[in-house]
């Protein structure tokens, strides 16, 4: 699984360690010069300019802290620091404690929010719960159609209504029917939204405050998708969305296909939420729980 994970992220492996490498390689000290042309490697891996400037501070305050052992680099120390960054955001999602446990998908049109919910729905239903999908992208008919498809295919309840009907209804519909069933998983597609538009992101505020009608407590998981490619832009995206709903939880998309995934450090430091999910292909085992070291490992090579 972790060579799977290695292979996912060779792009951005490629990106950040092979420049790292030529300028860390048996280095034991960390002198001004070599500070600086860290920070810009890190700044070209994505990580951008505040974050890596925090990054570059925890790694002087680890060398400082104490002296290497003979088998120890700046690169190790440095892979130490990256983990240390992510250690806070590493939380599993947890659905447990209530029946249907509600997870809200929201995200801007092609972060992947209807593939993630497939790739979640399956992995619920292999460990034996009840799952039910609910298309809220009300705007976008391939977005109901591709969630009715596999719905279909893995004998799945999908809860839809027409093209261009109220979303804040069918979610509320879609938790009526998940109560009454006793479903374990309720998954609630979103349209996709544009951040710098607030008339859209209002109307998402809107589908949370309809549902709460319903139950206070939902959604229990508002999961944030992001699409790693996008790089500095999916910090803003976090955070507006965050302000618009308050996002418990965030699935960082499309590793495999990007050299950008040094923003995942971005994403982490700046909005402070916990990294649920990250994927790096298209199979439904490529969306995996996120573990900061495995990660870390997969980015940086040993030098």
């Amino acid at each position: 699984m972790f060579e799977r994970l290695r292979a996912g992220l060779g792009r951005s492996r490629s990106q950040l360690s092979e420049g790292l490498a030529s300028l860390v390689l048996g280095k034991k000290q960390l002198d001004p010069a070599l500070m600086e042309e860290i920070e810009e490697q890190l700044i070209m891996a994505d990580l951008g300019l505040e974050t890596s400037a925090r990054v570059l501070e925890l790694l002087r305050q680890r060398l400082d802290r104490k002296s290497l052992s003979a088998t120890e680099t700046v690169m190790s120390a440095l892979k130490a620091t990256l983990v240390e960054l992510l250690m806070d955001q590493e939380q599993p999602l947890t659905t447990e404690g209530h029946r249907p446990f509600v997870i809200l998908v929201v995200g801007v049109n092609g972060a992947g929010k209807t593939t993630t919910i497939g790739k979640l729905a399956h992995r619920y239903q292999q460990e034996g719960r009840s799952v039910m999908l609910a298309a809220g992208d009300t705007f976008r008919a391939a977005a109901v159609e591709q969630l009715e498809a596999w719905g279909q295919r893995h004998d799945v309840p999908v809860v839809a209504q027409h093209t261009g009907a109220d979303s804040a209804s069918v979610l509320y519909d879609a938790l009526q029917a998940a109560t009454a069933r006793g479903v374990d998983i309720l998954i609630a597609d979103t349209a996709g939204r544009l951040q710098n538009k607030s008339h859209l992101m209002d109307e998402l505020a809107k589908v949370v405050r309809v549902m709460r009608k319903q139950n206070p407590a939902v959604p229990h998981e508002t999961l944030l998708v992001l699409d790693a490619g996008t790089g500095q832009n999916a910090v803003s995206q976090a955070l507006e969305f965050d302000q618009t709903v308050g996002i418990t939880g965030v699935a960082v998309t499309k590793l495999d296909g990007t050299a950008r995934g040094g923003v995942l450090f971005a994403i982490a430091n700046k909005l402070k939420r916990p990294i649920r999910f990250i994927g790096i292909g298209e199979k439904a085992e490529d969306l995996r729980d996120f573990s900061a070291q495995d990660f870390v490992d997969g980015l940086l090579d040993d030098q």
